[in-house]
């Protein structure tokens, strides 16, 4: 391919992402070199990688991660794009092009589809690698014998015990012929450059009051340096629940572990960039290479099915018992954050591409720590759904199955489940929940925390002196209608806890202020409601 010295930058991006996506359509990938003619003379380039990275990712649709970064060769810049093997077709103008020999060939998607179902299993972590099993460090091998001991299950304890040679075998890292695996080589041996970097703040913009960054370690070592400095800067607080006083962290051990871990499984590892983790004051924020993988995105990483982009790496960690195998935990950060308090895990994709998590631990809630431990059955308490739930129907005072299906990432029938389970729990024998009257025939039931378990948040709110923000009848009335599209007094009135008599006023003073309408110009009449005005900002 050639450029011309001086072209526009976005006509060389459009070229580059053509031969990057045919490199990704060939099985194995590929790369490119930049800043060399035709003839072989160095001519150069001044690209910037990261902008190039970035608009390659945004012309193929946000369907290619490449890595991009430059390099000298007789002191002339050049350009290195790595493109990765493709898990779905990269069509360039509608069209999918693959590499055969030196040219860049068309191809129908279904022997695009067949050729990659032969290669389908093909796990670069699994790969072999050209480094023997004798370069295990020492210290990795330690540190994964603690991870194991540390599990206390009999088959940890036992597997920790093993030569290092037969731990290696067993933990599948090491091939026929002797070989670490790629995941072996991460995990055991390490790489020139940091995997993780670690920085801990007193608060946003303060000096760094602790570094972990260190090159030619193994990952292994680098996580358990991460996991120490991170628990050292993670403040433990007493809350008394019922009897019993529990050690609760500002941000809970668990997410705050799996968040660092998901950070590294699922990256990018042709980057050679580190998965960061920035812990300032109470919030922790991790930053990993390569956008979101195999269907994954914001609005179902919840429950999407895990598909990592290094499945031996994955459950390597699994194995060592350092993460968990199926979607390496982020039910569970949400799970641990919610449950003391806190706002779910924000997981997201931003430019580079990268996926960012971050772990804002707001001042620990005790009275709703204190309330979730009444809750029967217990395991309910434990569901992820039901935390989130009732999280929302806290906050907002109502949820229907419209609205819940995007806060737990479940179909509209599984969400209707999830609902109705919830309905079953009871505290101190009366139920949680309860649907409200006054919704249309034919619209989704509305739900609403029963009088009783609201007052029994709230007593445990007043025994501690804590100040609870809930929403007033005026903001109830809004996002209801918002939502739905319409409300009744009948409606509002059941949300409350009210007679429809004593919230008409609240409607009527959002009508003066252009935020509904009337249904009729009377103002009155039998099913008469109020509609929701959509300028309204």
């Amino acid at each position: 391919m050639t450029i011309s010295f001086g072209a526009d930058p976005e006509e060389v991006v459009k070229k580059l992402a053509g031969e990057a996506a045919c490199m990704a359509n060939t099985p194995g990938g590929g790369a490119l070199i930049v800043g060399i003619a035709d003839d072989g003379t160095l001519i150069g380039t001044e690209l910037d990688a990261e902008w190039l990275r970035q608009r390659i990712y945004e012309v193929t649709r946000r369907l290619l991660t490449v890595d991009a970064y430059a390099v000298t060769v007789r002191e002339t810049r050049l350009m290195v794009i790595v493109s990765p093997s493709a898990v779905e077709p990269v069509r360039i103008n509608e069209r999918i092009v693959w590499r055969v020999n030196d040219n860049c060939v068309e191809v129908d998607a279904a022997t695009w589809h067949a050729r990659r179902m032969e290669t389908l299993n093909y796990d670069w972590s699994a790969a072999e690698s050209t480094t023997p099993i004798t370069a295990a460090r020492q210290q990795a091998l330690a540190v994964a014998r603690d991870f194991l001991s540390a599990n206390g299950g009999s088959e940890a304890e036992e597997l920790a015990k093993a030569t290092d040679a037969q731990l290696l075998r067993r933990l599948n890292v090491v091939t026929h012929d002797g070989l670490l695996t790629n995941a072996g080589v991460l995990a055991f041996v390490g790489r020139s450059s940091p995997s993780l970097d670690y920085i801990h703040r007193d608060y946003s913009g303060g000096d760094s009051t602790a570094r972990v960054r260190r090159p030619d370690r193994s990952l292994l070592e680098e996580l358990s340096e991460v996991f120490l400095t991170m628990e050292a800067h993670n403040a433990t607080r007493h809350v008394q629940v019922g009897l019993v006083v529990r050690q609760v962290r500002d941000i809970p051990a668990l997410a705050a572990r799996e968040a660092v871990v998901n950070g590294v499984a699922h990256r990018e590892w042709g980057s050679p960039q580190p998965t960061t983790v920035e812990h300032i004051g109470r919030t922790i924020r991790v930053t990993s290479p390569g956008g979101f993988f195999g269907g994954v995105n914001e609005s179902n990483i919840i429950t999407h099915p895990s598909q990592s982009r290094n499945p031996a790496l994955t459950q390597l960690l699994a194995d060592l018992r350092v993460a968990e195998r199926e979607g390496i935990g982020v039910d569970r950060m949400v799970r641990e954050m919610v449950r003391i308090g806190h706002q779910p895990p924000v997981i997201r994709e931003i430019t580079g591409p990268f996926v960012r998590t971050s772990l804002v631990g707001d001042a620990l809630d005790e009275p709703w720590i204190a309330w979730l431990s009444l809750i029967e059955p217990p395991e309910e308490s434990a569901d992820v759904s039901s935390l989130l739930l009732l999280q929302r129907l806290l906050a907002d005072g109502w949820v229907d199955e419209q609205q819940a299906v995007s806060l737990i990432q479940l179909p509209v029938a599984e969400t209707r489940g999830a609902i109705r389970k919830l309905a079953r729990a009871h505290i101190t024998g009366l139920p949680i929940v309860q649907t409200i009257e006054g919704p249309p025939d034919g619209t989704p039931q509305v739900w609403r925390l029963t009088d009783a378990a609201l007052d029994a948040l709230l007593n445990l709110d007043r025994t501690t002196g804590h100040v609870r923000h809930l929403p007033s009848r005026a903001e109830v009335a809004m996002s209801y209608a918002k939502a739905r599209g319409r409300i009744s007094t009948t409606e509002l009135g059941a949300l409350v806890g009210a007679r429809g008599t004593n919230v008409g006023s609240i409607l009527k003073d959002l009508a003066r202020d252009g935020v509904l309408a009337p249904s009729n110009p009377t103002g009155r009449g039998r099913g008469f409601f109020y509609r929701w005005v959509p300028d309204t900002p």
